[in-house]
């Protein structure tokens, strides 16, 4: 897309102007012990223009994959045509057979009617543009209240056998339960009864984009700092232990090497560390994912020698580019540089984290708690974990 071209050539050319003028900075502190104003301001600058051209970016990407309606089959016209008359007059003697033939055993409608499917698309497709880590994950789609899967925590080892010697048992597998729940989550976007009398209005497309904007900002919350009470579990809120103590069922880290920063000498050396503390069979595919203002932080740092920047630009890594040659993934829904704080990931987000989405959206048509408008319930169950904990490590901003 021409947009999207435009977009990452401006990131191109903005980080070669913020390495003119970090380098600039860097020599300044060199040889005076301290960065001008000007100098310091510049680089903020430029990267608070890149954080836009991110941000930019994200927006156009979630426009685009808005699913186009396209020509609908006879019954789905019909079925759309009767959805729009309970949105618009609460009239759902239409809607009550086509609500009927579309339950099976993976809906429930729970006392209000499914929306149609062009609605759930638009929902599912808003979600992974605001959440990197929804987007990543493997998602499954159940017709029960949890998803269960058995995982290998250990396998078998092999022994050699001399000639004429006995055999004998080797060690046997090991294997832990995961489990994952589908909670309830709720949307309800509200519009004023004159656009319901707008015949020109697309209602649904509207409402479903609304709802699927609320949604995802709280799944993508939930995906990173969730604490799994009542709602997903995030990766960051799992016990975590130092890589080198790792046992399966807690999350891994290593240490930025300061309290709430990254170590004065040589920082970048933590990130190698990092990226090193995840298993070789999960690095195809591992990703970094920091949220904007980290990534920030993470752009001023040159290799060892000062020769190069380890974070480069790169169209088809996307707005995140790559960092050490692995893609970086901007989700600000990760914590901010803190005490402490679990600021950035490095898995392989497909293989450690599940996101569990129980089939069937509903929605309740409320004309009546509020004088002059009309709520619309968007209902959806869903739920998220890590399944997998050898998959995913994490950067602690602490001494050790």
């Amino acid at each position: 897309m021409e947009q999207v071209k435009t977009l990452l050539e401006s990131q191109g050319k903005a980080f070669e102007a913020f390495k003119e003028a970090n380098d600039a900075r860097l020599k300044a502190i060199e040889e005076k012990g301290y960065a001008p104003a000007d100098l310091t301001e510049k680089v903020d600058a430029i990267n608070a223009d890149l954080a836009k051209l991110d941000k930019d970016y994200t927006e156009f990407i979630k426009k685009a994959q808005r699913p186009d309606a396209g020509e609908l089959a006879e019954e789905q016209a019909e079925h759309a045509k009767a959805f729009d008359k309970l949105l618009r007059k609460g009239r759902a003697d239409d809607l009550e057979a086509f609500n009927t033939k579309a339950m099976n055993g993976l809906s429930d409608p729970d006392g209000g009617y499914l929306i149609l499917p062009e609605m759930d698309k638009i929902i599912e497709r808003i979600v992974p543009t605001i959440s990197a880590i929804g987007r990543l994950a493997s998602n499954v789609t159940i017709g029960s209240a949890k998803w269960e899967k058995l995982m290998k925590t250990s396998g078998m080892a092999m022994r050699r056998v001399a000639d004429g010697g006995t055999g004998g048992e080797t060690t046997e597998p090991k294997y832990s339960k995961v489990a994952i729940e589908a909670f309830v989550a709720e949307v309800e976007p509200w519009v004023y009864n004159e656009t319901l009398e707008d015949a020109y209005v697309n209602l649904a497309s509207d409402l479903a984009e609304e709802a699927g904007i609320g949604f995802a900002e709280g799944a993508g919350s939930e995906f990173a700092i969730g604490d799994g009470v009542g709602k997903a579990k995030g990766i960051t809120a799992y016990t975590t232990v130092a890589n080198a103590s790792y046992a399966w069922g807690s999350v891994g880290y290593i240490a930025s090497g300061a309290a709430g920063a990254f170590a004065t000498s040589a920082p970048a050396d933590e990130l190698v560390q990092l990226q090193h503390s995840l298993k070789q069979q999960y690095r195809p595919g591992a990703v970094f994912v920091m949220s904007d203002g980290t990534l920030s932080s993470v752009r001023q740092m040159k290799d060892g020698s000062g020769s190069y920047y380890l974070w480069q630009s790169d169209p088809t890594a996307g707005f995140g580019g790559r960092l050490l040659g692995s893609p970086v993934e901007v989700d600000d829904n990760m914590p901010t540089i803190a005490a402490n704080s679990l600021s950035i990931a490095y898995g392989n987000i497909a293989r450690a984290y599940k996101v569990v989405n129980r089939a069937g959206t509903t929605v309740i048509r409320d004309n009546i708690t509020s004088k002059g408008q009309t709520k619309f319930n968007f209902r959806r169950r869903f739920g998220g974990g890590i399944y997998n904990f050898e998959a995913l490590k994490l950067m602690k901003f602490a001494a050790s």
